[in-house]
């Protein structure tokens, strides 16, 4: 969205009689981040202290800023990456392979795929053939060229939603249609709605994009409902395509169930798993990603439609992590698990405006915003936007609240598809003094509605 745009949805704002509050924002969330060559406290091993990402043409951070004005952003909750250093082993690796001074084509190292094995085998007990993982530049692209492989243009393509944005982008590039089954809300969790699922089997439907575990509502899908939905799958002939991306970010009490795992050979073959480095570690930007399957005939025909353009640091920063960063990720989940703690109990103590109930994975939350919604009549404002050149949804309005009155930014539940109104999606994959300092803003903001 360009920089004019974000400017007449808040002069739309004004203009409806929703006067800007005085920010309460304070002191910038990454201030603390100038402390870091002065010897600053670390947390166990590891770094985990605030990282000041402006100016570094980050999403997270410089684009929003792009959108709303220079110091509007406080602390950025909205794109799905980390705010953390990357692991020193990453950063090592990087800068021994850039003592390398040529770039000319590389191999696709066996290491690499060890490497990829060795994780999965060791972290999540799933036995994975190394001569099955295909290298991607990313997730998306993958998932598009599976889609051309199985799904014919103007052809449906099944989600549980609220679920995961990209993928309507990815059905934009194969030309397919989504077939959205909403699922079932009941006391802050998500639950399948399993007729609605099975009534959506058409004929013209071939594959099912599966979240596991789902961004945005944070659900650890059980084996007996992966076995459930994978049965249903295969008795309808609807392949399942399981996006893992965030399967490393299981909260405590949790397990994450891979797809791939499932006690029936039938119904894992009726698939493939495409996973990532880029949130675990939160390496987005060095564009590697993978995907895998048990069925060798459904893979060869995906990779007669895929392209896998490799950038020779991202193969080197995934093999780095996966071979040396376990340690890394084990000192970072307590912070994510007592992140989304703090979270439920602030929400539950101080803020009855909003509700939200503790994911049970990634570093996401799913937070009803519903009573803002009806306190700041939201939806007479998005309903007066319609005729305007920045129509707007309710969801769009309390993200510009947000940044104006607490200088957060969060992401519009609207953009998750159906049952993603009234709902914004918040990234808590930050130290948690900045989470501490999202809160205190918010609190604030709200004590004035």
């Amino acid at each position: 969205m360009s920089t004019s745009t974000g400017l007449n949805r808040r002069a739309f704002l004004r203009s409806a009689g929703m006067t800007a509050i005085a920010s309460v924002a304070g002191t910038s969330g990454l201030a603390v981040a100038q402390n870091r060559r002065a010897g600053r406290a670390r947390q166990g091993k590891f770094d985990f202290t605030p990282y000041d990402r402006f100016g570094t043409q980050s999403y997270k951070w410089d684009y929003q800023t792009s959108r709303f004005g220079d110091g509007s952003i406080k602390v950025g909750m909205g794109v799905a990456d980390m705010d953390f250093r990357a692991a020193p082993c990453v950063t090592e690796a990087l800068e021994s392979r850039c003592g390398h001074e040529n770039w000319g084509y590389m191999m696709q190292p066996d290491s690499y795929f060890e490497a990829v094995a060795d994780w999965n085998r060791e972290r999540h007990g799933i036995e994975v053939d190394p001569d099955s993982i295909v290298m991607s530049s990313g997730v998306h692209p993958a998932l598009i060229a599976t889609l051309n492989t199985l799904c014919p243009p103007a052809s449906k393509v099944l989600l549980l939603t609220p679920t995961y944005s990209g993928f309507y982008s990815d059905l934009r590039w194969s030309r397919t249609v989504k077939n959205e089954s909403r699922m079932i809300l009941k006391d802050g969790r998500y639950e399948i709605d399993w007729d609605d699922l099975e009534a959506r089997m058409t004929p013209d439907t071939h594959a099912i994009l599966l979240c596991n575990p789902q961004n945005p509502t944070g659900n650890m899908w059980s084996e007996a409902d992966l076995l459930r939905l994978g049965r249903l799958c295969l008795e309808n002939q609807v392949v399942v395509l399981a996006d893992e991306i965030h399967c490393d970010f299981a909260m405590n009490g949790q397990t994450y169930v891979p797809f791939a795992s499932l006690p029936d050979r039938d119904v894992v073959d009726n698939s493939i798993t495409f996973k990532a480095i880029s949130k675990t570690f939160s390496l987005a930007a060095m564009k590697n990603a993978y995907f895998f399957s048990t069925d060798p005939i459904l893979l060869e025909r995906v990779k007669e439609q895929h392209r896998p353009d490799l950038n020779s640091l991202g193969i080197i920063a995934t093999e780095a992590a996966y071979r040396h960063g376990a340690e890394w990720v084990d000192q970072l989940m307590p912070i994510i698990n007592s992140n989304h703690e703090l979270l439920e109990s602030t929400i539950k103590k101080s803020m009855p405006l909003l509700d939200y109930t503790k994911a049970q994975g990634t570093y996401l939350a799913w937070v009803n915003v519903a009573g803002l919604v009806d306190a700041l009549d939201a939806k007479g404002l998005a309903a007066a936007s319609q005729s305007s050149d920045t129509p707007m949804t309710p969801e769009d309005i309390i993200e510009i609240w947000m940044v104006e009155n607490a200088g957060l930014q969060l992401n519009p539940g609207s953009n998750y598809g159906a049952g993603g109104a009234g709902f914004m999606r918040m990234n808590l994959g930050a130290p948690r003094v900045m989470i501490e300092r999202a809160l205190a803003n918010l609190s604030n903001a709200l004590a004035t509605v």
